[in-house]
């Protein structure tokens, strides 16, 4: 390659890097000083790349004056321990059945290795984080998740007890509050704690939800292992509001596993928070594209 060959891939780079920095300018003025709720889960927790780059997404954001704020799951890691420990998993509609010695493993994975290593990886990106779990500072008030199934020999409905699974009862933001004012980023951990004391394993997905409500968010970020939310003939959906989701469910271009994720995207905008994204994860710096592109990289949900 020529001198001169060189000279110009650079400039050529150069201008795409100072086009992209001008296409951010108005979305960083927009969201200065906003908080943005992430939820950090699927591929980008397990491939190198992507949890450095997200590392990089959540600094970045800080350092351009917005409040990002990070709950995490680990559903996979948990997986692992158990089988290492020779115990297996039982999941009914999703949940993972959570008996006591499952939750202890489940607090020790989720509060000690995996928040222990997403913390350490915002520092590595020059960021000040802080992991904390639900159970710190009363932060996540938890009851336990009833559910239900019909049962065709008593031809009736019966309980099912998934032993320590419980949903959120009540958030109490005043350690979230100090820590953003301080200018730290919380890394969070979906653990709470009951009345009764006891322990509870939430779904990451509803956890980020009901703190983004009870921060008043502007945004509510779900990474996935999906483009988003496709149609049927595989376009991606985006734009969507209530009405335009509830006819997708009505038709069932919505079901399965992304039923409750974009029902707590809808959620959170109709208590509050402008808006819900549900963000391909698989995408590398997806949570940057998302919040300084036009294009973004997933399904954009609005009141």
């Amino acid at each position: 390659m020529k001198v001169q060959d060189t000279m110009n891939l650079n400039k050529e780079q150069a201008q795409n890097i100072a086009s992209v920095l001008a296409e951010a300018l108005p979305y960083i003025q927009r969201f200065s000083g906003k908080t943005i709720v992430v939820k950090y889960g699927g591929n980008a927790m397990t491939d190198e790349k992507l949890k450095q780059g997200f590392a990089r997404d959540i600094v970045l954001m800080k350092l351009v004056g917005m409040n990002p704020v990070v709950v995490h799951g680990g559903g996979p890691q948990i997986g692992h321990l158990l089988e290492r420990v020779g115990k297996e998993s039982e999941f009914i509609q999703g949940m993972r059945v959570t008996d006591t010695e499952t939750m202890d493993i489940v607090e020790m994975v989720l509060g000690g290795l995996v928040n222990k290593e997403i913390v350490n990886l915002i520092h590595q990106a020059g960021g000040n984080a802080v992991g904390l779990t639900g159970k710190d500072g009363n932060l996540i008030c938890a009851k336990k998740m009833e559910m239900t199934a019909f049962n065709e020999d008593l031809n009736a409905p019966e309980i099912i007890d998934l032993g320590h699974v419980g949903e959120v009862g009540k958030v109490n933001t005043k350690v979230l509050d100090m820590l953003i004012k301080d200018d730290f980023i919380p890394v969070i951990a979906p653990v709470g704690v009951g009345r009764d004391g006891h322990s509870y394993n939430i779904n990451a997905d509803l956890v980020a939800g009901k703190i983004a409500e009870a921060l008043m968010a502007e945004k509510l970020m779900l990474l996935t292992n999906t483009p988003g939310l496709l149609d049927k003939q595989g376009t991606l959906l985006t734009g969507l509001n209530a009405e335009s989701v509830a006819k997708l469910v009505e038709d069932g271009t919505i079901y399965g596993g992304m039923l409750p994720k974009i029902q707590c995207a809808l959620d959170a905008v109709q208590s509050g928070v402008q808006s819900s994204h549900i963000v391909d994860g698989r995408v590398e710096h997806a949570v940057m594209l998302e919040v300084f592109t036009d294009e973004g990289v997933g399904t954009l949900i609005t009141r």
